[in-house]
């Protein structure tokens, strides 16, 4: 997982609230355990005007040329919502979201979005206003999330504040996915292994 200090990049926004998971990355999709393949089909029901994803609907903001190669996301309150899937955060990742600015997400969907090297923004419904306003009005507009000072930034002097939970910003400052915090303590493990094993040489029988 790539670490995520500072971040730059241009911004887009889907003024939508409760924005499921079945709608980031719908259930069709769901039929393989790799974590990759899965960008094409972000918000297929709404990118595109037919099931073989050959007619992008142009009245789909994402679909819009100025939001091309966008890497931050700002939405409405709710984000992420609906089931658990993990497969959203991976499709939102694959796309090229590094991070979702929002007023409120879904606690599940938080979480993953931490496991998988993308940064939940959560801030208040007004300032997120505030982030719709200039991004609409100033095409190419470009925000700055910084993890370690916890503060998002824009170029017409928008700062705010957000905060992620110290274990999961560790770990995304880091590159850590939990496989990868957990390999940090592998000699402590392989001594604890080696030690309960040889005090209990029966649960290796058989």
């Amino acid at each position: 997982m790539e670490p995520f200090t500072s971040y730059t990049a241009l911004a887009a926004i889907l003024d939508r609230q409760n924005v499921d998971t079945d709608q980031i990355i719908p259930k069709q999709f769901l039929k393989k355990i790799e974590r990759t393949g899965f960008g094409k089909h972000l918000f297929h029901d709404w990118r595109y005007l037919d099931e073989q994803e050959t007619q992008p609907n142009p009245d789909f903001i994402l679909n819009a040329p100025r939001y091309q190669g966008a890497g931050i996301l700002v939405a409405r309150d709710n984000f992420g919502c609906g089931s658990s899937r993990e497969h959203a955060p991976w499709a939102l990742v694959e796309y090229g979201f590094r991070a979702v600015v929002a007023p409120g997400f879904a606690d599940i969907f938080f979480n993953n979005c931490t496991k998988n090297g993308m940064v939940p923004v959560a801030l208040a419904a007004a300032e997120v206003e505030a982030l719709f306003r200039e991004i609409e009005t100033n095409e190419g507009t470009q925000l700055t999330v910084d993890l370690q000072t916890q503060t998002l930034t824009s170029p017409g002097g928008l700062n705010f504040s957000f905060a992620v939970p110290p274990f999961a910003r560790n770990c995304l400052l880091k590159g850590l996915d939990h496989i990868g915090w957990t390999l940090q303590h592998e000699s402590e493990i392989t001594w604890f292994e080696e030690k309960h094993h040889g005090a209990q040489p029966w649960l290796l029988a058989g």
